[in-house]
C-alpha cells in the first residue's frame, strides 16, 4: 500500500477529551499517582497515540496485558516512564522479560519462583482479594514467597466497583491488611470505577482504563467524562431504492416508499456488530441517518432521506455514544471500544 493511501474508514480521536478525562481521574485520585491502562491497543484507540498524549500530560505509569504489547510500546517510552505487564511471565516470556524495562505483574507462586530463579529485577505482584481470576490467593498465603523479591507495586483488582456491592468494602479491608504485611514501594487497587469510589481506594497509584477513553462506569463519570472516539466511514455508493424493494442480506428490510440510501465502508469485521442492524445510525450535520437492512462484513446501508445531498466520497460519523450504544446493543462499553478493528485509520484532533 502506498504511503499516501487514505482509508475509507477512520477513527476521529479527541486529544483534549482524553486529557480532560485524565485530569479529572487524576484529581479524583487525590495524592495518589494516576497511571493508565493502555492494553488492547489502548482500548482500541491506538496505544502509541495514547501513550504519547498522556505521557506529555505527566502520566508516568502504564499497563499492558502481554509481553507482545509491551514490545510494541516500550520503544516509544521516554525516560522516567514505567510499564507493567499484567499477565506475568510464562516460560516463553522470560527472555523478553529479562531484557525489558517493563515489569511483570507476578500472579502465582510458580511465576514468583520462575522470576526468582532467573534473578529477575523489580517486579509487581497481584493479590487476589475476590476476583478469583489472576493473583495470589490470600487463603493460606506463604509469606516467605515475598523473600528476595523487589516489589515495586503490590496490587489487586476490584470485582464490582461500578456498583454499591458489598465486595468493595471487603476487598478494601483485605487489601489494606495484606499491604500492611508485604513490603512494596507502592500499593494500587483502584481502576476507573474504583477511583470514583473515593480516595480510600486510591492508595499510592490508580490504574484507570475505560474512563480515559470515554467510558462511563458510574453516574459521577457520566457527568464528567467526555467522549473520545468517533468512528467515521466514507460513502462508497449512493442509490435510490423504490418502494417494495429490499436492502441487504436476507431481504429483511423492505422499503415502504421510494428512499434515498447510501452504502458506507464499515461492517462487523470492523467491530460494528450485526446487532446494529436496524438500530444503529450514522450522523451528518445534526441529522440521524438510520441503518437499514443487515450489517454485513464490510458494508452498511443507511437511509439518507434527510441528507439527499450526500454523494459518493462524502463522510459520515457513526453514532457511537458508548453509554447509549451499550444499552441498545447489550455489548459492554469495553467491547464497543476494543472491537474497533485494524482497518480504521486513527487520527487525533
Amino acid at each position: 500500500m502506498s504511503m499516501d493511501y487514505q482509508s475509507p474508514l477512520r477513527l476521529r480521536l479527541d486529544q483534549q477529551a482524553l486529557l480532560s478525562n485524565y485530569r479529572w481521574l487524576k484529581e479524583r485520585s487525590g495524592s495518589a499517582a494516576c497511571g493508565a491502562a493502555i492494553k488492547a491497543n489502548g482500548y482500541g484507540l491506538g496505544a502509541e497515540g495514547v501513550l504519547k498524549h498522556l505521557s506529555d500530560e505527566g502520566c508516568r505509569d502504564f499497563f499492558v496485558a502481554t509481553w507482545e504489547e509491551a514490545q510494541h510500546v516500550e520503544p516509544l517510552m521516554g525516560e522516567g516512564l514505567s510499564l507493567s505487564v499484567f499477565h506475568g511471565v510464562r516460560p516463553e516470556d522470560m527472555e523478553i522479560a529479562l531484557s525489558s524495562r517493563a515489569r511483570p505483574v507476578l500472579n502465582s507462586p510458580v511465576q514468583i519462583a520462575r522470576w526468582k530463579e532467573a534473578n529477575g529485577g523489580p517486579c509487581d505482584v497481584m493479590i487476589d482479594t475476590g476476583m478469583n481470576r489472576l493473583g495470589l490467593s490470600l487463603d493460606g498465603l506463604d509469606m516467605s514467597l515475598f523473600d528476595g523479591l523487589e516489589i515495586d507495586t503490590l496490587m489487586s483488582h476490584l470485582v464490582s466497583a461500578e456498583d454499591d456491592h458489598h465486595l468493595n468494602d471487603i476487598q478494601l479491608m483485605l487489601f489494606r491488611d495484606i499491604a500492611g504485611k508485604v513490603k512494596a514501594r507502592r500499593y494500587s487497587l483502584a481502576n476507573s470505577a474504583g477511583i470514583c469510589r473515593g480516595e480510600d481506594f486510591a492508595f499510592d497509584l490508580t490504574r484507570p482504563g475505560i474512563a480515559l477513553y470515554g467510558g462511563t462506569p458510574t453516574l459521577d463519570a457520566e457527568l464528567n467524562i467526555q467522549p473520545v472516539v468517533t468512528p467515521q466511514a466514507e460513502i462508497l455508493q449512493r442509490r435510490t431504492v423504490r418502494g417494495g424493494e429490499s436492502v441487504g442480506y436476507g431481504a429483511e428490510f423492505i422499503a415502504d416508499r421510494t428512499m434515498e440510501t447510501a452504502t458506507i465502508n464499515i461492517g462487523y469485521a470492523d467491530g460494528f456488530a450485526r446487532i446494529f442492524s436496524g438500530s444503529g445510525a450514522a450522523l451528518k450535520d445534526g441529522a440521524r441517518l438510520p441503518v437499514i437492512g443487515r450489517v454485513s462484513m464490510d458494508l452498511v446501508t443507511i437511509d439518507v432521506n434527510e441528507c439527499p445531498q450526500l454523494q459518493e466520497g462524502d463522510w459520515v460519523d457513526i453514532d457511537y455514544d458508548l453509554g447509549y450504544t451499550a444499552l441498545v446493543s447489550g455489548l459492554s462499553q469495553y467491547e464497543l471500544l476494543t472491537r474497533l478493528g485494524h482497518r480504521f485509520e486513527r487520527y487525533w484532533v
